[in-house]
C-alpha cells in the first residue's frame, strides 16, 4: 500500500510503524498538505490489523496536528511539520500582565519541539465549553484554567484523563488531575502574619471585594487574620461613593480600584504608606514604580509557568501549591 509500510520482522509496534510511514512519506515529499491518506478500513484489511491498532496511530497523528478528519470523506494531511513533539492546548481565563509572565515562562521552559495554542474564555462558560469541545483529540496535552467555574468535571472528562493539567485554582471536582495552583486563603493569611508590623499604624483594614471573578479564598484569609487579632476591618463591594480616611489600609484586587485609590489619596493629600495604606494583588513591573511603589501580595507567575512546563514534560501527577509573598514597597 502506498505510503504505509508494515514489517512483521521489526520489533516496532504496528501502530508506531503506521506513524513512522506517514512521517517518512511527508519527509520524502510523497505526502503534502491536503493529500488523502489510506483509510482505517484499508489499512486494517491490507495488513490484518485491528481497528484499535490503527486508531491509536491516527489519534496520535491527529493530536500532533499531522492529520485531520473530514466526516464521511476520510483523513487528510493537515501539517507537514513532523518535528513537532508535543502540541499543547492552553486555555486561560484572560490575558493580563501577570498571565503574560506565566505564559512567557511556560513557553521558554518547554522543549523547542513543542507547540502551544493559547485560547481565552473570558469567564464566559459557553465559550469555555465550546473551546474544550473543539479541542478534543487535537492535542497531546490540555492545560485548563477553570477560574471561577465549578462543576466542570463532566466537561473535562471528554478529554484524555492522562493528558489534562489544571492551572491556577484547585477545584474540588477536579482533584484527579495534576495541578499547579494558588492557595489564596493561606497566601494572604501568611503574608499578613509575616508582615504584621507594617499594619500596626493603621486603625482599620478594608478589602474591596466585588465578587465575580475574584477568588473567595482571598477574602476568607483576610477576615481570618483580622478576626483572630481583633483588628477592625470591613469588606467593601466597590469604591463608589466611598470616602477614604487617614489611618485606613486598603487591600485591592482590581487594578482599576488601585488607580482610583491613588488618585483619591493625591486629591486628599494623604501620604501613601503613612496616612493611607494600599496593598494590591498580582505583581507587575508597573506596580514597582506607580506612586513610588505599590506593595503587593503575589504568587510567582514565572515560577508557575516553569513548574507547569516541567510537569507536562515529565508526565507528572502532582498537586503543587505555587508560593506567594508580600512584596514591601512604599504604599504600605
Amino acid at each position: 500500500m502506498k505510503n504505509i509500510q508494515i514489517d512483521d520482522s521489526l520489533g516496532i509496534p504496528k501502530y508506531r510503524q503506521i506513524i513512522n510511514s506517514i512521517y517518512q512519506a511527508i519527509s520524502d515529499g510523497d505526502l503534502v498538505v491536503g493529500d488523502k491518506i489510506p483509510s482505517l478500513n484499508q489499512i486494517c484489511t491490507e495488513f490484518e490489523l485491528s481497528r484499535d491498532t490503527v486508531m491509536v496511530a491516527f489519534n496520535e497523528l491527529k493530536a500532533k496536528g499531522i492529520i485531520s478528519s473530514i466526516p464521511g470523506k476520510g483523513y487528510y494531511i493537515n501539517s507537514v511539520d513532523v518535528n513537532v513533539n508535543e502540541r499543547i492546548f492552553l486555555l486561560f481565563d484572560e490575558l493580563n500582565a501577570f498571565k503574560e509572565d506565566l505564559y512567557t515562562a511556560f513557553l521558554t521552559a518547554l522543549n523547542e519541539r513543542t507547540t502551544v495554542d493559547i485560547y481565552f474564555h473570558h469567564f464566559n462558560f459557553k465559550l469555555f465549553k465550546d473551546l474544550i469541545a473543539a479541542s478534543v483529540g487535537k492535542y497531546t496535552s490540555y492545560v485548563i484554567m477553570p477560574a471561577t467555574f465549578d462543576y466542570t468535571a463532566d466537561l473535562l472528562a471528554t478529554l484524555p484523563e492522562d493528558k489534562v493539567y489544571v492551572i491556577d485554582r484547585m477545584k474540588a471536582d477536579l482533584k484527579k488531575y495534576p495541578v499547579v495552583y494558588q492557595d489564596f486563603e493561606t497566601d494572604i493569611y501568611q503574608a499578613l502574619t509575616e508582615n504584621e508590623d507594617l499594619l500596626q499604624k493603621y486603625e482599620k483594614l478594608l478589602m474591596i471585594f466585588p465578587g465575580g471573578k475574584e477568588p473567595e479564598g482571598r477574602m476568607i484569609g483576610f477576615k481570618k487574620f483580622c478576626e483572630e487579632r481583633n483588628i477592625s476591618y470591613e469588606i467593601l463591594r466597590s469604591l463608589v461613593d466611598r470616602k477614604i480616611h487617614k489611618g485606613e489600609a486598603y487591600f485591592v484586587p482590581s487594578d482599576r480600584n488601585l488607580v482610583r485609590l491613588v488618585k483619591l489619596a493625591t486629591e486628599l493629600d494623604l501620604q501613601l504608606g503613612t496616612d493611607l495604606g494600599i496593598v494590591s494583588f498580582n505583581d507587575t513591573m508597573l506596580k514597582e514604580v506607580v506612586a513610588g511603589g505599590i506593595t503587593t501580595i503575589s504568587t510567582d507567575f514565572s515560577l508557575m509557568g516553569k513548574t507547569l512546563a516541567k510537569m507536562i514534560e515529565e508526565k507528572g501527577s502532582s498537586k503543587i501549591a505555587n508560593p506567594a509573598k508580600l512584596i514591601r514597597r512604599n504604599s504600605l
